[in-house]
Parts: structure tokens; sequence; C-alpha cells
């Protein structure tokens, strides 16, 4: 079959050459690219657009035989559709591996290309993948013939200078390059591959010595101009994102990104962008985004009414019905009746009854031929063999079969039988000889390993059977898996079985008084067929002996089968169609069955009709696909003939691509002896057996029939013949007329069964003596199948007979033939209208995929998203597709899809080859297939989301409302009864001994002289040992060198920088630098290993913060002005640096005085979340009532120890570093974090060791130890390690508490004696680095659940715990004392009431004075500090902590006996996004992507231009992670009403995480967009 090439065509036929596309005047190149705007932002239609286009280029064509210009793309058009029509005519014979294909419909082919070709190819941006093993395509074949090939930084982001700035003029100096992009630019192009392109008429062969092409008519120029509009209609992109992003270079060269290995040929405008702040940023990742932010531009629906949102829940949008969509306009249908059964003389009374007649009769009367997968016939089994093994089998399986000298089994018990595809002969003996034993046989597939697709369910039906004993073959046992004891192993959900087999050796001869019994058929159960439902569940359908034989009588008069016929059997003899022709209906008429195994079919897909040809058979029974199959392989055999058939059954004539195969069979076979008339598709479900069929033409009924139906109308469930409409379309075919006997009646396939009209589509019912009676076990669901009770629309039974619904989906046309277009298996409804998944697949089938796909082998199903079923489209990718290739196959079938069926795919994946679960006899395990999607367990090749297009019913985007003023807010919270939302801690006003000190170097001096030899603190090493030490004095004498060193070379108030380790030396030195009234900042010294990244910041806190002087280590020292060090920073522009190792012995001369306490102190530097260097001033004065609130709330004395496991580098961690100890005269045991790397267990081990009870630590060192010590507590306990002494365990931080880490340590170190109550947080900010902490007296932290929807709102509203949507919040300690918070409205200013959100103000002593400036922004400063409310209290002076939070009185009391506030921080204002209006904080959508799969170890969320992304970090295979992509975008449309713009799977650790544990988002966006995350996968969701 030829290869259908597609509306592709188009853009390759006009091949650009940029270069020569200059010639056309500057002023038309303006117009045209203002058309294309014109048209990106849908102000004129695309008629509009190509006329005026084509009037602007008319001067410039050639004309071609006197054709008018207009008119010639056009009639291009129309010649690559007509070329597309007679190629898939003439070149049926050529495909030769294209041997599994499966569906043909040139009809549906045609629609599809008529789509595409309608559609302006959208450019969607490929989604990159980093793999070595990726196939090179051409960019890597071509290097430019004057440069060499483009380096990595090149490729990845165009050096500025080169090329980029290059204006058109300059471009003509570079047609060799240009050339060179147009090839590439070819080798991607839309359509098929070059090949191809270059045997159509307007094709430019690829030319492949480089040398310039001879372009020399200007219609090349043009088509080319055209070709580049055509690809790339956003010239100058339409401004969604508020950015400035129309810059004025949009260079017309397309640049090829050729990075690690992974070709992108895809044809970039270079553009250059800035990132949020302001710095340029020109990279792939961000014209990628660009790109999708055009095609998201244009919108491809008429926008939806308005949204009703209710004051506040958030309503998804419910689809209204369509006021124009079709409705049914008949009468209601009447019950359709078959014939009736006619009266059979001599016919038996049931089925054994006749196989005991032919086997005594008639036992050299052949039954069965068995085949080899060579197609030669291996055994014949007679009716008289068939009559005494099944005996000799039943008399085994009552008499022989015992445990514990009881018989195994007894009438009515069902057995399992277990015989493979290739050996009917033995499945019929078993079958019939568990009839004759009064056995209920229960045929299932063979278990070919431990975890089949599917296999559990089967496990689950014979255990809900009871099935005890398997009936299978030798071959077929020796094949089954086994367990170690030699057994068969037992397969997952299976119950016990016992294995038997049925080979003569292990049957016994029954005695001659032995007769088996032979009764009439009864209603009871004869066999158990079993049918997997659309989600994968299997039941068990019960057919009684009555239903069965009754069965075989309608369908012997339906067929009118004679006594020894001859027919072919090609289907699965287990169950339906092949089990009533081929095992049962055949023994009734002494018919001789030919069986075709499916493996002889693989190997020879003419085998059946050989077999029809050597036998001379009447009657054959086959599926669509076989007969597609012998159309690939026919040209081999000249002679056979198939004029003996007198009906050749297609058992899935009810399929929508069942008709394409029949005609094209005809057409090859009729020249063979096949006749028209002799085709009879066929229509049956497990439930209801056949249905309908269409009669022999023997039986002189009307002609057959077929319906031209309009697919929009069947979404409706409404029949119209499609007349104006020819693209998108079903044709189908009838499946005849009812059975005999059964009456047929159509309801609706939802609720109550009503009838349908005549022109609706509804699902078939049918009532008659033979279909199932039951699922086994179940019976609510017979109730509803197989009982259902039809009624008028006045709700009156139709009959009083019940029905059996077949869950066909169909309707009754003219002649009374029976049309079916769809089954309830594949029905997908989407916002109300339904599809059905094999319409689906035909249509993606139509999209030339022989290439890339492998037909056979596509499942669509549908999953439920935000409260609506999403189409998904998994397909196996040929191994030989390019990335590049399968990509614009995906893009096309999307659009195609929804030209077609106008419904948007929600994902679309391709698998590696021969990946998807397969059903047992070939085809797709479609259930199982969807299971694994939803586990993310499919480990696709590429994928590609749109929800951007298909999510329709996302709730309204938020408007914000005008402002409440003052005044009615007052009114508004005294009229509820409300309280201003203002809290404080206890008042700091009695003075203790040591606060006559103003000062904290006066403190030390004094304690220095007081009490010399008090240890004020011990530095731990990883071992747990103490590596420094430090007494009062000690402390003293070494700040006094310290000072003494810098008194002589700086000046007072001079900044300098300790660089340090943590340890004692930073301690003295700070002191040190207060002695001689300089102003210290500590900074965290460079990592040795990665000087890159951390040495920048070094330099930057240093010259921010204007230090004259660095004091560090000899070893630090070196490191600075290392050769290492030199490539990341002028290691000439550091200013002196100290070290402070060996300083001489000396006094300073007097220690400095400061004139008053609010001179400043020390300055605090810190990176935010957001990557702002922030650095606050900290006076005299605050820093003593900083450590004076401490005091009080921890209650520290002399005697108190406290265990410290924080970097000592900046806020509350410096300051129980540096300054607690001092102040309070408490012993501080220090652990630096770092020393937990080498030994995760050591901070612990001291809290234990010093009986520590109170104790403070970073949320990192937290997460090590739950991640270290989880599978230890055990050990930990034996080495004596006891976490009772602990009153509280503080966990210092600047956001919302981690709840899930905090309880998850509580819970592991519960076997350590920690208490549960003991965990706490704290919480700080820049403005105030104490504002809450638990400390030791006062009630314990309380927990509220909050709802996340009213969040995004801005608003509180308290919930249950585990009601949907709740999120917990966890109080963030106590306030301290001499603190105030008040809640403010972050736009008014004004004050909140309790449990509202606003911004958190603080008021305190120990307030910060300012910034001493904040790296990169400049503007923030002067109200963060000082600010006042705009009504109410308007006097005091607030800073501002830039984190959202609520105030809420709760019912405890605290130490004063007044009620307790608790204050709740909810999240950073600077970190949140503001998304649909609405504000969304990361951590709460990155917590539900982390729980969507078990491989994501963390996660990270920001927004670029609107669109959000999400940087999961993947631990785990590489192969797992595309199946993250779904996942990720359903759960975060699901829980937060987003879509997805760009997923980004990454390796473990790059995720940015600062010293506190706190992710550095910012610095994660900037590394994605200058592409430096070197992601395993982004995908970019249409």
């Amino acid at each position: 079959m030829a290869e259908r090439t597609s509306a592709g065509l188009l853009t390759v036929t006009l091949e650009p050459t940029p270069a020569v596309a200059m010639t056309l005047p500057a002023e038309v190149r303006a117009k045209l690219a203002e058309l294309e705007l014109e048209l990106s932002e849908g102000d004129i239609t695309q008629k509009g657009y190509e006329k005026k286009r084509s009037k602007l280029l008319a001067p410039f064509i050639p004309q071609i035989q006197g054709v008018d210009p207009s008119l010639q793309i056009d009639s291009r058009i129309q010649a690559s559709s007509q070329a597309i029509l007679s190629d898939s005519k003439h070149n049926k014979s050529r495909a030769a591996n294209t041997r599994d294909e499966r569906f043909r419909s040139d009809l549906h082919t045609e629609a599809v290309q008529a789509a595409l070709a309608k559609y302006k190819e959208r450019k969607m941006p490929m989604p990159s993948k980093r793999r070595s093993v990726l196939v090179q395509s051409s960019v890597e074949t071509c290097t430019p013939p004057d440069t060499s090939s483009a380096s990595e930084d090149e490729g990845s982001l165009r050096r500025k200078g080169r090329l980029t700035n290059s204006t058109p003029n300059q471009t003509h100096g570079h047609p060799a390059v240009e050339h060179w992009f147009n090839r590439v630019i070819q080798g991607s192009s839309t359509s098929s591959s070059a090949s191809s392109t270059s045997s159509h008429p307007g094709g430019r062969a690829t030319n492949t010595n480089n040398t310039p092409l001879n372009a020399n008519t200007k219609a090349t120029a043009l088509a080319d101009l055209m070709a580049h509009t055509h690809l790339d209609n956003h010239i100058a992109p339409p401004d969604v994102t508020g950015l400035s992003e129309r810059s004025s270079i949009h260079a017309e060269q397309s640049h090829v990104t050729s990075i690690r290995g992974v070709s992108r040929s895809y044809n970039h405008h270079t553009s250059i962008m800035e990132t949020a702040d302001g710095v340029p940023v020109n990279s792939r990742v961000s014209s990628k985004i660009q790109q999708l932010l055009n095609t998201l531009k244009r919108p491809k629906r008429p926008p939806l009414r308005e949204f009703f949102v209710d004051d506040f829940e958030e309503l998804m949008d419910v689809q209204q019905p369509n006021p124009n969509q079709p409705k049914p306009e008949g009468q209601l249908m009447c019950p359709l009746e078959g014939d009736h059964l006619g009266v059979v003389t001599n016919w038996p009374p049931s089925l054994t009854a006749a196989l005991q007649r032919w086997g005594t009769t008639q036992p050299k009367s052949p039954c069965l031929t068995a085949l080899d997968n060579a197609g030669k016939p291996v055994y014949t089994l007679t009716y008289g063999k068939l009559w005494t093994r099944s005996q000799k089998l039943a008399y085994t399986l009552l008499n022989k079969l015992s445990t514990r000298n009881e018989p195994l089994l007894m009438p009515g018990d069902r057995v399992a039988l277990v015989f493979p595809n290739n050996d009917p002969v033995m499945f019929m003996v078993a079958f019939y000889g568990c009839l004759l034993a009064e056995l209920v046989p229960v045929p299932i597939e063979v278990p070919l390993t431990r975890k089949d697709a599917g296999s559990q369910q089967i496990g689950f039906l014979l255990g809900s059977c009871g099935v005890t004993l398997a009936l299978t073959t030798d071959a077929c046992q020796k094949g089954l898996p086994k367990a170690q004891t030699g057994e068969v192993a037992t397969f997952k959900g299976w119950p016990r079985l016992l294995w038997f087999v049925t080979d003569g050796k292990h049957v016994v001869k029954p005695p001659k008084d032995w007769h088996p019994p032979i009764r009439e058929a009864s209603n009871d159960i004869a066999y158990i067929e079993y049918k997997t439902s659309k989600e994968g569940s299997t039941m068990g359908i019960t057919v009684s002996h009555s239903a069965m034989l009754a069965h075989c009588h309608a369908l012997t008069q339906a067929c009118g089968y004679t006594e020894a016929e001859t027919i072919t059997n090609v289907l699965d003899f287990k169950r339906e169609a092949g089990l009533w022709h081929g095992v049962l209906t055949s023994v009734m008429n002494r018919m001789h069955v030919i069986s075709i195994p499916y493996s002889l079919m693989k190997v020879n897909p003419l085998s059946w009709i050989q077999k029809v040809h050597a036998y001379k058979a009447r009657v054959a029974v086959v599926k669509s696909r076989d007969m597609h199959w012998s159309l690939l392989a026919q040209r081999d055999q000249r002679d056979i003939s198939l004029s003996s058939l007198r009906m050749l059954i297609v058992a899935d004539g009810a399929n929508p691509w069942s008709i394409s195969s029949c005609d094209a069979f005809l057409n090859v076979f009729q020249a063979r002896g096949l006749r028209p008339e002799v085709i009879c598709p066929c229509a049956s479900s497990s439930e209801a057996m056949t249905v309908a069929i269409r009669r022999p033409p023997e039986m002189s009924v009307p002609s057959p029939g077929k319906a031209v139906l309009s697919m929009g109308g069947l979404s409706h469930s409404v029949i119209r013949v499609d007349t104006e409409e020819k693209l998108s379309v079903l044709t189908v075919q009838d499946v005849g007329q009812v059975m005999p006997g059964a009456l047929v009646c159509v309801v609706r396939a939802e609720g109550t069964p009503y009838l349908c009209q005549t022109d609706e589509v509804g699902e078939i019912c049918v009532s008659s003596k033979c279909t199932g009676a039951a699922y086994y076990g179940l019976q609510g669901m017979t109730k509803n199948i197989f009982e259902t009770i039809p009624v008028t629309s006045a709700g009156i039974p139709v009959s009083d007979r019940t029905f059996t619904r077949t869950s066909l989906l169909g309707f009754v046309g003219p002649d009374s033939l029976v049309f079916v277009v769809g089954k309830m298996d594949g029905l997908m409804v989407v916002s109300g209208r339904r599809h059905n998944a094999d319409d689906v697949v035909a249509t993606a089938l139509a999209v030339e995929p022989m290439k890339f796909v492998y037909r056979g082998r596509i499942a669509v199903f549908s999953v439920s998203v935000l409260h609506d079923e999403r189409i998904v489209v998994v397909a196996e990718q040929r191994p030989d597709a390019s990335e590049e290739d399968s990509f614009q196959w995906m893009s096309r079938v999307l659009q195609a899809i929804d030209s077609i069926h106008q419904v948007g795919v929600y994902c679309l994946a391709l698998v590696p080859a021969n990946t998807l679960p397969k059903a047992p006899l070939g085809g797709i395990h479609i259930s199982e297939t969807k299971q694994r999607f939803l586990e993310g367990a499919l480990h696709p090749c590429n994928v590609l989301m749109c929800p951007h297009t298909c999510v329709t019913n996302l709730p309204k985007p938020r408007q914000k409302q005008p402002e409440v003023g003052p005044a009615s807010m007052i009114v508004g919270n005294l009229v509820a009864g409300k309280r201003i939302a203002q809290a404080c801690g206890r008042d700091v006003t009695q003075l203790e001994d040591n606060e006559q000190f103003l000062y904290i170097q006066d403190v030390l001096q004094w304690r220095a002289q007081a009490t010399p030899d008090h240890p004020l603190f011990l530095v731990l090493n990883a071992k747990g040992t103490v590596a420094s030490a430090a007494s009062c004095l000690q402390l003293h004498k070494r700040a006094e060198r310290v000072a003494a060193a810098l008194m002589g070379r700086l000046n007072t108030g001079d900044h300098v920088a300790l660089v340090y380790t943590p340890g004692i030396d930073l301690i003295a030195t700070f002191y040190g630098c207060l002695y001689a009234g300089c102003v210290p900042v500590t900074v965290r010294p460079p990592h040795p290993q990665n000087l890159a990244t951390t040495l920048p910041t070094v330099k930057m806190i240093v010259e921010v913060s204007k230090s004259v002087c660095i004091l560090t280590t000899q070893a630090i020292m070196k490191l600075l002005k290392s050769k290492e060090a030199a490539a990341a920073v002028d290691v000439k522009s550091w200013p002196m640096v100290l070290d402070t190792d060996d300083l001489p012995r000396k006094k300073s001369p007097q220690i400095y005085k400061p004139p008053t306490p609010e001179m400043l102190a020390y300055l605090d530097f810190s990176v935010s979340t957001t990557g702002i260097l922030a650095g606050v001033k900290m006076s005299h004065a605050a820093t003593g009532a900083l450590c004076r609130s401490i005091k009080l709330q921890c209650e520290l004395y002399p005697s108190r120890q406290i265990a410290i496991c924080l970097d000592p580098y900046c806020g509350l961690g410096f300051a129980l570093w540096c300054l607690c100890s001092v102040y309070s005269g408490h012993q501080s045991i220090l652990v630096p974090p770092l020393e937990l790397e080498s030994n995760v267990s050591v901070w612990l081990a001291a809290v234990s060791q010093y009986k520590v009870r109170v104790t403070f630590c970073s949320y990192s060192v937290m997460e090590m130890c739950t991640k270290g010590l989880g599978s230890q507590t055990e050990a930990l306990r034996l080495r004596n390690v006891n976490l009772s002494c602990v009153r509280t365990c503080m966990v210092v931080a600047e956001e919302r508490p981690r709840i899930a880490l905090t309880q998850s340590f509580s819970k592991i170190f519960k076997d350590l004696g920690l208490s549960a109550r003991a965990v706490s947080t704290t919480f700080g900010c820049r403005v105030n680095v104490a504002i809450c902490l638990q400390g030791t007296a006062g009630p314990d932290p309380t927990t509220v659940y909050v709802d996340m929807r009213a969040l995004r709102h801005d608003r509180v509203r308290l919930v249950e715990r585990g009601s949907p949507h709740s999120l917990p919040l966890m109080e963030s300690g106590k306030i301290l004392p001499g603190v105030k918070v008040i809640i403010a409205n972050t736009e008014t200013k004004g004050p909140l009431g309790d449990s509202h959100l606003g911004e958190i103000w603080v008021s305190s002593p120990h307030n910060a004075t300012g910034y001493y400036t904040v790296y990169g922004e400049e503007a923030l400063h002067a109200d963060h500090f000082n600010t006042k409310l705009s009504f109410g209290d308007t006097h005091t002076v607030w800073a501002r902590t830039g984190y959202l939070g609520f105030l809420r009185r709760t019912e405890l009391t605290d130490a004063s006996g007044e009620r307790h506030d608790a204050l709740y921080v909810v999240g950073s204002v600077d970190e949140t996004l503001e998304l649909r209006g609405m504000r969304y904080h990361p951590i709460d959508i990155e917590t539900s992507v982390i729980r969507s799969h078990k491989s994501i170890a963390e996660c990270a969320v920001f927004t670029w231009t609107n669109l959000l992304v999400v940087v999961v970090e993947l631990e785990g295979s590489e192969q797992e992670a595309l199946d993250l992509v779904a996942l990720v975008t359903n759960v975060v449309l699901e829980e937060h009403y987003l879509i997805v713009g760009v997923v980004v799977v990454v390796d473990p650790g790059v995720i940015p995480i600062n010293s506190r544990g706190e992710k550095q988002r910012m610095h994660l966006r900037d590394g994605f967009l200058a592409d430096q995350l070197d992601p395993i996968y982004v995908a970019y969701n249409m």
C-alpha cells in the first residue's frame, strides 16, 4: 500500500532560500510582515490573508502557462491532493514490510489529508531530550561549508555579534551558510521524508555537494518567502507577557541548535528576551517558550461563555449544550422482531446428544483438522474419536481424581481450560469432556509469564468461580513458569490450582457399564466465557445448556448450515464467534472445521485462503484484520480460488474500519472467484452472543446497505446522512438482520433505558432464548445488563420480556438492517459529546503512519482529569523513526483528530516497539495500557501533551474586586464582631544583672572577670569529640588579640568581612572587631570543590558590604588567591586579607566604646530564596534586645546547656552561635551542619550525651536525619542515644513550617524517647531575625486546616482535617517577648481581622534598622522598615516582613493567663505565583507533584512569561522521565486548576537549595533559561 503523503507537501513544494527571498523590495516585505501579524492576531481571515498576499506578490510571479497567479497556490493544493488520490490507488501493491497493517480506509485518508491541508501548519516547540543513542538526523550530516561545525555553546546560545545581529544585507555574504540552513530546514520539513519531496513537481532535489543551487527564477525566491511565512507566521509576536520582548532583532535566518547529540532542526527566530530581572536571555529555551506562546495565542475555539462563579466555590465550567447541536427528530422506534425459529425434525435435545449421535452413527466423519505453523495438517479429529476421548476424560475427572478419599469434583463444579491457540483438538476434547461430566468449563488464556497483562483479573475470576482444577496439554504444562519445587508457579492473584494433563496416557477408559448422562438441555450453566471490561476487570458470563442449544439452532438457520459442510475458522476457538461456529454449531451439524492458528497467520497471512481453496470450504469465519493481512501478501499467489465460499463471515463487521477491509478485499479477490454477496458481516457481544448477521445470498434478503454518517451528528448520538462537510464522516456497513427468534430494540446508553428515536444512536438490546444468563457471582451488574426493561418516553415497558444489553452502539436502518457505529467499551464522552476510540484510531492511522508507528499497535482511551474525560493516544514507534519525524507525525495526528472529530487530544505518547501490553491474540490490551499510563509505568519515548487546547472547563480567572475603603473596613469588622488581628509577646521591662550593659562586648568583658573559667562554647567534630572549646576568659583574650591587630590598620566604623568555617575563630574575631570599633560581616567561606559558584557570592558580599579588610585562616586565604579562584573572580581586587592563625599576644591599648546604642554593631547578609542578596543593619541596641528576648523565651541561664546545629552566618543561626551564650552565660554545644555529611548521627548523639533540654537545627539537618537515620533507630538505641531529655527542638526557618518533615522526624525518633510535643519551628525574616520561637513555657504549637482554594483568593477558610483541598498549617512558635505583630492588607495597608490572610508586620526593639543595600533590587527599602497603618493605629512604626499569614486567637491560655494568639505563616509574597488572577504558593504545587509518582525526588515550580514551569528531579532510570510528564500535568490540573506549560525532568540534586534548606527557585529559573540544567527531558505542553 502506498505510503500516503500529506498536506505537508505544500510547505516543501515551496522550498525556502532566504538569501534570494531578500530580493523582494523592502516595502513589500514590510507589508507581508504586517499581513502576517494581522493573521496571527486574528484580525483577518485566512482567505482574506491569502488574497491580499497573492495580490502583493503578483508582480513578482512569472505567469505559468497563463494561469492567474492568485490561483496558482490553490491549484497546487488541488494537485497535491489529487496526487495523493492517484498515489494510493496505483501503488497498492508496493508495500512490502507493512504487514501488520490493520485498518485501511481510503475515504478516511483523503478526509484526513484534506483536514491537514486546511490547517496552517502551527509550529510547535519540539520537546528536547538528552539521549546519546538518538538517531543522528540530517543536521549532523551536513556541516556548513565555510564555518566549522558549531561548538556546544554556539549551538545553545548564539554569541552576540555573530550572525545574530547581522542585517539582511550582510546575510548576502553567506550564501553557503544560508543554503546549509535551508537544507536543514528541508530535512525537517513538515511533510514526509525528503525522498518523497524530490519526486514531486516543484519539490527541489536536495543538493548534497554544497554548491549553491541554481535558483534562477524569481519564482523560487517567492515560493521561498511563502514557505517561510507559511511556517513562521509570527514575525513580531504580539506581546502577551508584559515583558519587553518586542525587540527589533528578529533575525530572519533560522538557527540550528545542535546540542548534546540531539539534533533540533527547528526554524527558530533568535529573539533576545529578558528575564524578570532585566537580564537579557538569548537562548534556545526562551525561543521555544516563545514558540509555545505563539501556538497558544491563536484561540482555536470560540471563547467560552462567562463562567458562573459562586461567591466562594470556584465552579468548574459545565459545558452548556450548544443550541445549534443536532437533536433527534424521528418517531420512537418499534422493537424489531427476527424470523421465527423454524422447527427442525430430528433436532437433538441437547448438544451432548448431538455429539453422541454423530459419534456413534458417523464415527469416521471428520470433525476438526488442526494445522501446524507451516500450514500442514497435523491431525484430523473424527466424530468417533471426539466421542470416545471426551467420554474417557469425563470418566477420569469424575472418578479418578480424589482428595482424602473424597472425589475432587462434583457435577456443576467449575474447571479451568488452559489450552494454547494452536491446539484446538485437545481443547475440543476437554470442552466436551466437561459437558459430558456435567462440569462447567471456564476457558482462559495460557498465562505465559507471572505478570501477563490482565492475568491478575483472570485469577480473580477463577477464584470467584471457585475453580480448583485446571486442564491443560502436556506441552503447555511443560511451558508454564515453574516454582523452585518444579510445580507450576502460582500466578499473581490466582487461587491455588491443581493442574491436570488431558493427554491420552493420563486418562482411563471407562468400564463397559459406565455411560455419561445425556440429558435434555436445561437452564443449568453449560460453560462460562470470560470478558474483560473497559476498566480491565474480568467477568465470567454464564451460558446455560438451553441458551447454547438455542444459539446453535439460530446460527444454523441464519447461516443456512447444512450437514457435513466444511468451514474454515481463523478466530480464537475459546470464546465468542470462534467458539460458537467452530466448536458448538459445527458439532450440531456434523460439520468439518479447518482451524487456522494465530501463529500460522503471523507467518503466512494467506493460509486461510489457501485452506478455503484446498478444502473447497463453503464458509469461512474471519476478522477484518485477517482479510487485511491477506491483501498485503496476496501477490505471491496466483492459483487460488474462492468460488467455493457461500459465506465469508466477518466477525468484527461492526467495527468502523471493517468496511474498508471488506471493500479492499473484494476488489482484489473478485478476480479469484469471490462473489460480492457472500461477504457477511455480523455483530455480536459476549453477553448477547450473535446479535445480527448478514444472510448468505441464497436466502433472498434485501441488498446490503451503506451509510455515510456525519461524525458531528454521531458525537451527539444523532444520525445525519452527511451532505455538506465531506471531511468528518464515518462510512458504516450494515451487519444484516436480527437473529431468528430475537426481539431487538435500541435504548439510551446512559441512565434509564428509554427507547431511542429512529434517527438516534443508542445501545442495542436483545431479548431472546440464546443470550448469556448472568455475570457469575455479580448480581447487581447482572440485573443491570441481563435484565434490562426498555421503556417508552412515557415510562411504559415495551415488552413483558427482559432484554440483554449488547454493549454495541447502533441503530436500525432501512429494510430493518442493523447498523453498528461503535462499542460501549470504546465510548469516550468528552464535554458532553461522544467519540468512539476506534474512529480516533482510524484517523490517527490515516496520517501516513507507516514510517513512524506500527499500524496495529495504537491504543486510544480516555482518562478522567478535572471532571471530564480526556483522550489519550498511545502508539508504538518504529525503531528507525527519528525524533523529528515522530514529533512531526504526532503534531499532525493532533491536527487531524481535532479537525475531523472536533475534539482535542489530551496526550499523545509514543512508546518503544513491542512494549505495550498485548492481548492474548495480538492487538493491544487497552485497559492494562491505561493502567500503566495512570501509574506512570508506560515508559514512552515521546510525549506530546495538549492540555491548553482540550481543557476548557477551568474555573473563571479571578477578577480583583475594587478595594474596600478604611471606614467600611472598620465598620465591617465591628459589625461582624471581629477583633483586629494583633498580638504581642510578653513585656520586657524588668532589668536583670547584666542588663545594665548596653553593649554585648561589655558583657563579654564582665564575664571574663566575673566567671573567667566558665565554659561558653564547645565545638564538636564528626566523631562527636570536642574539636575546640572556649571559656569566657579565653574568648576575651582571643578577641583582644584580633582587636590589637586591627587597630593599627583600620579606622573605627570600617567594615570587616569574616570568612571562617564554623568554629571558635569566627566568634573570637567577631568580638575582636567590636573591641576595635569595626563592623563585622560574617561570610560563608567558598567551597573548595565548587569555587566557580560559591566564590562569586563571597566576592559579592565583600563588595556590597564595602568591607575594607578580610579576616580569615591561612588555608582559606590561600584558596582566595589560588589559580582556581582566579578563574571565577578577579583575585587582584580583594581588599586587604589578614590571617588570624598566629596573631601576636598583644593587648589592645583600649577597648572601643560606641557613643550611642543606635550605632551599627554588625551587618547580617543573606541570599533570599528569590535570589536577592540582602544585608540588614543591626544596631547595638537591637543586638541586646534580641539576646534578651531569646533569653526570656528559652529561660537561658549560665547553668544551662543548649545544642545548636545551624550555620553561623546570618539570621537567628548567627545570633545563637555568636551572641546568646555571651549574653546569657549558658554553654553552647556547637555542631557544624557540615559534619553531618560524614556522620549523620553526630547532632542527636551530642544532644543525648550532654542531656540537652533545648536544641536548634535547620530543615536540611532534620531532613538528613530522617533520611539517613530512619532505618537505624535500633542501632542508635544500642549506642544509648536517648532523646527523652529534649523539651524543645526548634527548627530555625524563614518559611511556612514543613509539617510533613517535622512529623516524620518526631515519629522516627519517638523510639529514642523524643516527646511528640518537642518539635516546633521558629520564624524570622530579614527585617527581624526572630519573631516567633517556641521556647520552654506556653502552650504546644497548634495546627489548623485551611481550604487551599480559598487561600488562592487570599482568604482563610478553616476546614476539618481530611476534607478535600485541605492544607495543614502549623503555628510558627510563640511570639517573642517585646515583639508586636499585626496582619495588614497588602494593598490598602489597613489592619485585618482575626483569621484573615494578609502581610505579617512586626514592631520590636530588635527589628533591624534597615537594609545596608539590597543587591539587585534597589527600590524596596524605605517602607520595609518603617511603615504605618493607613487607618486604625496610625502611630506605631512597623516593619513589613514580606510574608503572608494570619493570626488566630485560640482557646489555649499562655503563661500570663491571657488567651493565646497563634501566628500562622503561609509563605513569602515574593515567592508567590500570580496565575489566572489567583495567588499560588509554589510549595503547594510542589507537594502535589512530588506525590504524583514514586520516582520524583524533589520538585520546584516557577513561572516564565505566564507559563507554569515544573522542574522535577527523577530518582530512577531515565526511561521513566517521560512517564512523569502526564502525571505532573494531571495532578496540577486536578488539584490546582492550572495548566502546566513546561515540564523539565532533571537529575537528582539539580534544584539548588540554600543553607537553610530552602529551594532557590529563581536561580533554577535562570539556569533553565540559560540552558544550564542539562535536563533529561523538556516537554512543552501545547
